[in-house]
């Protein structure tokens, strides 16, 4: 077996394992998980903030989650120094789906 063979191995592997302890985990603790998530995007956003996030969890789950991800990574890692507002999340996010609209058509 070659090293790339062992590698890809090992990563299946641990893909398997990830996605058995997903599965294996149980409605309390996922609650749980979420309660923890929802506290800190309380301490960090401002409640106009907090409100427009949760609308956009209504109309576009995959993107507030992926908002809900980077401001708490950011808020794990120290980055956050106050609360964002309503403007600030407003620019974030404007930011975030203008660089997944860009289409670019060449003619040739």
């Amino acid at each position: 077996m070659s090293e790339d063979e062992e590698l890809e191995a090992i990563k299946r592997r641990k893909m398997m394992e990830l996605m058995a302890a997903q599965q294996g985990e149980s409605k309390e603790e996922r609650q749980e998980e979420e309660m923890l998530r929802q506290n800190i995007l309380r301490q960090i956003l401002e409640p106009a903030a907090r409100e427009r996030l949760a609308r956009l969890k209504l109309a576009r789950p995959d993107v507030a989650q992926v908002v809900e991800n980077q401001l708490i990574m950011l808020a794990q890692s120290g980055r956050i120094y106050k609360k964002i507002s309503d403007d600030e999340l407003k620019e974030i996010l404007r930011r975030l789906t203008s660089q997944k609209r860009e289409i670019k058509i060449v003619r040739r």
